[in-house]
């Protein structure tokens, strides 16, 4: 009888624990297997009987004791009697069956389950690295190349370790490596009773560092993870991702490596960030900047965003678009986390079932994909769709998917699709979907909370945003009824958030598109009882620093889920953070250190001795020098709101200055001058013709001298002043025209200010060819190179192009013409072509990734033979890269690698005073330079 016992009980569904280990057993074809299942701490451990003949065999698991949907994972041999599976997630139970086969068919074992993990309890580890002569509780640091970091994770006692990658060995707990290149490691830690833990380190080498600012863009979205404390993911308009670090209260940026490199910058616009509520290593990320540039990208990660791989999506995605705080868009199933949604903003919703890797459209919400005249009739980029996902349940790891799920429609979406509401709900996973009447209609649902309680709280707002207009409401739904909580017909409403339960429910409110600090003004409201009363907690409360903007966009709100007290929301400027949210007066400071959203538009470096280190002209903040690269900088010409396009200063006398760019807020052109190295400044007393129409970043300007500048606006002839700008009087170079934006680049020589040269790259890809201009008189007049011409200087964009100068000899100059490289001797009569860059195209006639669209020129390598170090971002032999020569071009290395490429780069310029520094902008990455 006792042989019969563990089939009675498997008949009628015991399924305790003790019972994981009972004999399962199933007969046919005249033979009998008999299987067991056991769960450790790291795997779950199969052992079977067979008694009679078979063929082959087969292992099966699913989560669930029904056989239907299960999955093989493993084809052992005929021969064998035992299996370890090691690759399910801790804490999950598993069925198991063995399917054999004999000379008269297939047949099953009994199933076998078992529960991986419930042996005993990981050790958590805590991550340390000796990178420059101390230690930091830090799981990354950058060293320089040619030095050494030590690893060293926690606990020190009480188990063993093991080691892989980077070049890492042995069981010994601390690891001295010395890479060549960056690199990952990873520590495996085994405690006493055989749990398994693994952390990752992520070293850099070649130290590249952003120069400080502090925030400067727009932060989208703030995605807390719901369990592991301080684990944070922030993601932006143009500018990637980052997670913060809380050992060192930094922001770490997580895409600049793999994945964003040379024509990969679309993809530093993220739309929507989503965790795994099971496994904090794991993080998903939408990425595409504009919806027009073609189908986004799904980047997965799991280690924390330390390393990226990625799949298509078969929809565009729009992270710089109209409406990009909205979401989150992409979910994960708290409770099935294979099962991923994503609503898209051109094509409904989309939903995938093996972790993100495949995806297909949930057709029963919409098969509806508005057209491109649809796309069109919207503004070209303001679709918005499926705005949301959000899952009704309080259970996470169950291994059954989520059935009850809500997904917010735009109006675009609902019309298009002809939609009965603008909120759905299905009640089986999708299969299915039912139209919620909501209490107003017409509005966009930029966020959808759902409290502990099951309680949900919906923002409707009139506009997209950022910074939607209203009006706006606040509701919260029970999923029968909708009671109002807040409403303002003046201002939009951005994010929202909720801590705890029931009465006593903490709302956190974004009031958006509300500028200004004063009494009475909403930025931030709290509720603290469910939403019955409100009060204001950022206007005109204690900020750090006192003059950095708070309002205007706080799009997205969070409250920190292990601390109520503890809330940050993002805004046009980085983002803000209170501790003390409970306080009558709560205290707020800007949490920007290591965000750097700058958009770099040029970058100009004086002669070695100066008393500045670089002008940096950016988009939105203008123009900035730069004394101190440590510190954010304090030297402007104060334009405000403004994109500075340009810069230069007289290399006899770099105190004279002059930066040339656009104010925002009238869309008027302006050029300011400083004689002191940017201590104080003026407006050029009047503006060349072309400066007031033509207001796009393609523009230049060259300095001869004090009070000596010939400026470039776009489509236009350039003009000179000898006079400081109290007069212009325009060139004889041939007027250019505007079928594609586009300027002359200038440059002077640095030996002899009476040289100077302008290059016209052709406008386009189909546009005219490139040629080169040379002026004798200071810039006056100009004529043709007929070398340049000769050369087959190739048409391209003003921006994928470049002409510098060699400071350090007369008369030699150096172009990028998109493609390749060209190096002239002879002040540009002739011109050599270098036969190392090509461009990388993928069956288009324009370039995928651009063979040569930067070079730079700076201080020379000691004991080299050339009198400069020269710096190209292009493509030799099919790697993009920033590329160095100490020979004259002769000869190249690569000198960033694949962990340092920023989204691409676009500006350069090189240091005159350090070999091996250049200063560069990546994509909405700020200013970065290297030692």
């Amino acid at each position: 009888m006792r042989t019969l016992i563990p089939a009675l009980l498997l008949a009628f569904g015991a399924s305790a624990g003790s019972l994981a280990q009972a004999q399962s057993c199933g007969s046919g074809g005249g033979a009998t297997v008999c299987l067991t299942a056991t769960g450790t701490a790291s795997n779950v451990q199969l052992g079977w009987t067979v008694s009679g003949s078979v063929t082959a065999l087969e292992v099966y698991r699913d989560t669930d004791a029904n056989p239907a949907g299960r999955t093989r994972i493993a084809v052992p041999g005929s021969s064998a009697r035992s299996y370890t599976d090691a690759s399910g997630s801790t804490g999950t139970r598993y069925w198991y069956w063995v399917k054999f086969t004999t000379n008269a068919g297939s047949y099953n074992s009994g199933s076998a389950n078992a529960t991986l993990g419930t042996a005993c309890t990981p050790t958590a580890i805590t991550p340390h690295i000796n990178a420059n002569g101390a230690w930091a509780q830090t799981s990354s640091a950058t060293i320089k190349t040619g030095a050494s970091a030590t690893l060293g994770p926690q606990p020190s006692s009480g188990g063993t370790w093991s080691w892989s990658g980077c070049g890492t060995a042995g069981a010994s707990r601390e690891q001295t490596v010395q890479p060549p290149a960056a690199c990952m490691a990873t520590a495996t830690f085994t405690n006493s009773c055989g749990a398994k833990t693994q952390q990752a380190f992520s070293i850099k080498v070649g130290t590249w560092t952003s120069t400080k600012f502090g925030g400067g863009g727009y932060v989208t979205g703030l995605v807390f993870h719901p369990t592991t404390p301080n684990l944070l993911y922030a993601r932006t308009d143009i500018g990637g991702a980052y997670r913060w670090n809380q050992p060192t209260s930094t922001w770490l940026p997580i895409t600049d490596g793999v994945g964003f490199g040379g024509g990969e910058a679309r993809f530093h616009g993220i739309e929507s960030i989503a965790v795994d509520p099971t496994d904090d290593q794991r993080v998903y990320m939408g990425a595409g900047m504009y919806t027009p540039e073609g189908n986004g990208r799904l980047y997965i990660s799991g280690n924390r965003g330390d390393q990226w791989t990625h799949v298509a999506l078969p929809f565009p995605l729009g992270g710089n678009n109209p409406g990009r705080a909205i979401g989150e868009r992409l979910m994960v199933d708290p409770n099935k986390p294979s099962t991923l949604f994503y609503g898209s903003r051109t094509a409904g919703l989309w939903k995938s079932t093996d972790s993100g890797l495949t995806w297909a459209q949930v057709t029963s919400l919409s098969s509806a994909k508005l057209t491109q005249d649809q796309v069109n009739a919207l503004g070209g980029t303001s679709a918005m769709g499926v705005e949301t996902v959000v899952f009704d349940t309080g259970t996470k790891g169950s291994g059954t998917a989520t059935q009850t799920i809500y997904v917010p429609i735009a109006p675009d979406y609902v019309q298009t699709a002809g939609l009965g509401s603008n909120l759905y709900k299905s009640t089986n996973g999708g299969t299915s979907w039912t139209a919620i009447s909501t209490p107003i209609s017409g509005y966009h649902i930029p966020h959808m909370v759902r409290a502990a309680d099951g309680m949900f709280y919906v923002v409707f707002t009139k506009g997209t945003g950022p910074g939607a207009e209203g009006p706006a409401r606040l509701y919260k739904f029970d999923g029968t009824n909708w009671t109002l909580l807040h409403s303002n017909d003046s201002a939009g409403y951005g994010g929202v958030s909720v801590s705890g339960t029931g009465a006593t429910t903490r709302i956190a409110l974004g009031v958006t598109n509300t500028w200004g600090n004063y009494s009475g003004q909403q930025i931030i409201q709290l509720s603290d009882n469910g939403g019955q009363t409100w009060r204001e907690i950022a206007a005109t409360m204690p900020h750090t620093p006192a003059d950095a903007p708070f309002w205007g966009w706080p799009d997205d709100i969070e409250i920190n889920p292990a601390n109520r007290d503890h809330m940050l929301y993002g805004h046009g400027g980085g983002v803000w953070e209170t501790r003390n949210a409970s306080s009558a007066t709560p205290s707020w400071i800007e949490l920007n250190d290591g965000i750097e959203e700058t958009a770099v538009l040029g970058l100009a470096t004086p002669p070695a001795g100066a008393t500045y280190t670089v002008i940096n002209s950016s988009g939105d903040v203008g123009a900035w020098v730069h004394t101190n690269l440590s510190t954010k900088p304090t030297l402007t010409p104060a334009t405000e709101w403004s994109n500075s396009f340009a810069a230069d200063m007289a290399w006899s006398d770099p105190q004279y200055m002059a930066t040339i760019g656009v104010h925002l807020g009238n869309n008027s052109g302006f050029g300011m001058w400083s004689g002191d190295g940017g201590k104080t400044w003026a407006k050029f007393a009047s503006y060349p013709t072309g400066v007031a129409a033509n207001t796009g970043g393609e523009a230049s300007i060259a300095i001869t001298g004090r009070n000596r500048a010939i400026w470039a606006p776009g489509n236009s002839v350039p003009s000179y002043t000898l006079d400081n700008g109290a007069t212009w009087v325009p060139t004889n170079l041939p007027a250019i025209n505007s079928v594609f934006p586009r300027a002359y680049h200038l440059v002077a020589d640095r030996k002899n200010p009476n040289k100077v040269y302008a290059y016209d790259s052709g406008g386009h890809w189909w546009g005219t060819p490139g040629k080169v201009y040379v002026s004798t008189d200071g810039g006056r007049t100009f004529t043709l190179s007929q070398g340049s011409v000769n050369a087959g200087l190739a048409p391209n964009y003003f921006g994928n192009t470049s002409l510098a100068v060699n400071p350090n000899v007369e008369g030699e100059l150096w172009l990028a013409d998109g493609h390749a490289v060209y190096r002239s001797t002879d002040s540009g009569a002739t011109w050599t072509k270098l036969s190392h860059f090509a461009s990388i195209f993928t069956g288009n006639p324009w370039a995928h990734v651009n063979g040569a669209s930067a070079v730079a020129l700076g201080k020379a390598k000691a004991g080299s033979g050339y009198s400069a170090a020269v710096y190209v971002v292009g493509v030799i032999n099919g790697v993009w890269g920033v590329h160095r020569s100490d020979d004259a071009g002769a000869t190249w290395t690569r000198f960033n690698d694949d962990a340092n490429q920023f989204g691409g780069i676009g500006v350069m310029a090189a240091d005159q005073a350090i070999y091996g520094r250049i200063y560069i902008s990546g994509t909405g990455r700020g200013m970065l330079y290297s030692n």
